[in-house]
């Protein structure tokens, strides 16, 4: 099996700052995880592998055949299924054999097996019926991603690179995305914060700061082998820091008692009646006593110096999400949300009629397939689109939080969107507020359309929830797409301290279980009409 491999690699971002530097890694025909928070090189590794960047520094080496999967946020007018497998002008031969047109010599150059094998690399990834001159505009989110997979695959490449696969897909089209990778015979890199699909890796591969570390197993082999390594570096840590201290007071101990030794052979001298030479060199002595004590001192403070530094440099720490998220109490029999036979969608299309309550601190998730409606829904309860019809009535202060965070102004910084939020705030409690979400001084005035997601959604939550007046409900639109696992580990344990309602669009089962869903609302779509189910968990 080809192998890829990269060797002394390094990148640097045009600015100069380098995302990571001397990267020696090699990938088979096994299944490896890419994990890191955000802003540490991992988009960055996988555009090197597949061509599309060059690094500052070191080489790739091997024989296998890459293929990237495709973003399929965007796509154009002129886009069609066919153009994203590259075979429009195979078909347009077909097409012209079929209609009796073509030349003995292209007769002899279609490739007759080409449509049935569409038919099936479509097939395979749900997407059965789908015409291959159909435009990519008309579908969805998650069938574009969907149908991109399926021409990742179709020439058979030896490796595929997928990154963030998951951020379009819904829960089907994530377990079909399980399946195809659990079935694929070459290697993939996966980087993803899906932990489900982490865990049926072979191998996870952590990018950091100081490097890479590989890890057999899953995701969750993984966590429990970090973080083992980080309680024994945060141990070793913690020893080297009371190795320092000791070894400064014991400096600091040595230091007086010569101080002493020396002012008393100071009165010594004045008052001694021996001869000079004598008392010079009982001077010169104790000096050079002085001089090798000072000098063993000095080499062990540098010494223990040295250890504590590498300690800490070896135990990489995230920002703590420090403050939780605030709510104003909120009685368990208050109503705070009233839809009746709600019309929710857009003009033009054929509406979904709802009916739905929330009261008092509920966890609600909203769940169903891609195009089902789920965040204009959301939207529409949180008065960002107007309902279409019915009665809707809010009875609760609320905040709305898109995986954007559109809240936020990109071009303002953290401080002046806390600011425009919270409008009669002080200076001192827009420093405070925003210092407890871990954005102390200068990080305060960073622009937020410079931010990871992750520090994006954090300052949201700042301006929010740290300020005056603290939302009821929080009203979440898939908050962990654009998240490093770290990030939300530490939004998990935000949410987990709201004592509000929350109203969640994700298909992140592991986050939707870590805060404490209750109750999952199910959107169905079928034909023009959304039904709705709910569960209680």
């Amino acid at each position: 099996m080809p192998v890829l491999s990269i060797h002394d690699l390094s990148f640097r971002l045009p600015d100069g700052r380098p995302l990571f530097e001397n990267l020696n890694l090699a990938f088979g025909p096994k299944r490896t995880g890419l994990v890191g928070r955000n802003g540490i090189g991992k988009s960055s590794l996988i555009a090197i592998l597949a061509g599309d960047l060059r690094p500052t520094s070191g080489a790739v080496r091997g024989s296998a055949r890459v293929a990237l999967l495709r973003q399929m946020a965007d796509a154009s007018d002129d886009e069609t299924v066919a153009s994203l497998f590259g075979v429009v002008d195979r078909l347009a031969l077909l097409e012209k054999i079929e209609a009796g047109s073509a030349s003995v010599e292209e007769i002899a150059e279609a490739d007759w097996t080409l449509e049935a094998r569409l038919d099936k690399a479509l097939a395979d990834v749900g997407l059965a019926g789908i015409a291959p001159g159909r435009q990519l505009v008309s579908l969805s989110g998650g069938q574009r991603t969907r149908a991109a997979l399926a021409a990742l695959a179709f020439d058979r490449p030896d490796m595929i690179l997928l990154d963030e696969p998951t951020n379009n897909l819904d829960r089907d089209g994530r377990k079909m995305l399980h399946g195809f990778l659990e079935s694929w015979k070459g290697g993939a890199i996966v980087v993803s914060h899906d932990r489900e699909l982490l865990n049926r890796m072979d191998r996870i591969v952590e990018l950091s700061s100081h490097g890479a570390r590989s890890y057999g197993g899953g995701y969750d082999a993984y966590r429990e082998q970090h973080d083992a390594e980080k309680a024994l570096a945060e141990r070793e840590a913690e020893a080297a820091d009371r190795n320092a201290r000791q070894v400064a007071r014991a400096a600091q101990a040595a230091l007086e008692r010569q101080a002493k030794r020396d002012s008393a052979g100071r009165k010594a001298r004045a008052t001694s009646s021996d001869p000079k030479i004598l008392l010079d060199a009982r001077q010169q002595r104790a000096e050079a006593t002085a001089a090798r004590n000072s000098g063993i001192a000095g080499r062990l403070e540098a010494e223990a110096q040295e250890r504590l530094s590498r300690s800490r440099e070896a135990l990489e720490r995230a920002t703590p999400f420090t403050a939780g998220v605030a709510s104003r109490a909120v009685p368990a029999g208050k109503l705070l949300v009233d839809a009746r036979n709600l019309a929710v969608g857009f003009d033009g299309r054929p509406p979904a009629t709802i009916t739905l309550n929330v009261t008092g601190p509920e966890r609600i998730a909203i769940v169903g397939p891609n195009g089902a409606g789920k965040s204009t829904l959301l939207k529409t309860l949180a008065s960002i689109i107007p309902p279409l019809g019915g009665e809707l009535r809010v009875e609760a202060s609320l905040a709305f939080f898109d995986q954007h965070v559109s809240l936020l102004e990109p071009r303002m910084s953290i401080l002046e969107n806390y600011r425009r939020i919270n409008p009669g705030a002080s200076e001192f409690e827009c420093r405070s507020a925003l210092a407890r979400y871990a954005f102390r001084a200068d990080a305060a005035l960073q622009i937020v359309g410079t931010l990871s997601g992750g520090e994006r959604l954090r300052a949201g939550l700042a301006c929010v929830a740290a300020g005056q007046t603290p939302p009821e409900l929080l009203i979440l639109d898939e908050p962990t797409n654009h998240l490093d696992l770290d990030s939300v580990a530490e939004v998990e344990d935000g949410l987990n301290t709201f004592g509000g309602a929350l109203l969640v669009v994700s298909h992140d089962e592991a986050f939707l279980e870590a805060i404490g869903i209750e109750r999952q609302i199910f959107l169905e779509q079928g034909g023009n009409v959304i039904k709705l189910s709910q569960i209680r968990g």
